[in-house]
């Protein structure tokens, strides 16, 4: 049975998702998450579905809550820029 885009609902869920973890190194551009609304962009981070990497740095998480007190905690990915090279 094939699915949205051509790819199988049994493996479809693999292609979604979180692709880096806390203390990675990462290029700019590079994908950090896969069409998820658990995580939200943060400082040198873009995108809404699919966040990416604006610049070279080092991943690291927060949790913040949402703007309204019933709001539930999301998680914020950030990516701390590396240091010059002298």
């Amino acid at each position: 049975m094939i699915g949205v885009g051509g790819v199988t609902h049994k493996h479809y869920p693999e292609t979604k998702g979180l692709k880096v973890v806390g203390g990675q190194v990462v290029k700019k551009g590079a994908i950090l998450t896969r069409e998820g609304n658990k995580w939200k962009a943060g400082l040198n981070v873009a995108g809404k579905g699919s966040l990416s990497a604006v610049c070279d740095g080092t991943v690291y998480f927060t949790r913040k809550r949402g703007t309204y007190k019933t709001d539930k905690k999301h998680t914020v990915i950030n990516v701390k820029p590396l240091g010059k090279k002298e």
